[in-house]
């Protein structure tokens, strides 16, 4: 199966929470990063999510949000990943912005032209990327 979502993250399910709506899923990434999605408990089963388990994560880069620098903000999300923007491509509305992490995995989030200016986002810069829970799709194989 191809899909339009470039952030595909592949990992090892290290913790589930189930839950009578939903559960909590946890990643183990490649390179120490981890990642936490929230799906149906039906979902989960119907996948045979396990821990040990592998799952991918979609996430589309729309749904990614970019804090500049290392500030003190703290947010509600469960997914913030520290790194720094490794490429910019600008278009005519909107800009591709990739933030590698230090375990190596490289997160897109598509943030307006208005938005990348005011952030000063350039390659070198620190930045986090930011991404709630229940943004994030699950598939297995």
């Amino acid at each position: 199966m191809k899909i339009s979502a470039r952030n595909q993250f592949q990992g090892r399910i290290t913790r589930l929470t189930p839950g009578p709506i939903n559960s909590e899923v946890v990643l183990a990434l490649p390179g120490g990063d981890e990642l936490v999605a929230v799906v149906t408990s039906a979902s989960a089963r119907e996948l045979g999510l396990a821990v040990g388990g592998s799952a991918t994560a979609i996430v589309k880069a729309p749904w990614v949000i970019v804090v500049a620098g290392e500030g003190g903000l703290r947010f509600s999300a469960r997914n913030q990943w520290r790194g720094s923007v490794s490429a910019v491509k600008p278009g005519a509305v909107n800009a591709d912005v990739a933030i590698t992490l230090p375990g190596g995995a490289v997160v897109h989030a598509v943030i307006t032209l208005d938005a990348l200016a005011e952030l000063g986002l350039a390659v070198g810069t620190p930045a986090r990327a930011i991404v709630k829970a229940s943004h994030v799709v699950l598939a297995v194989d």
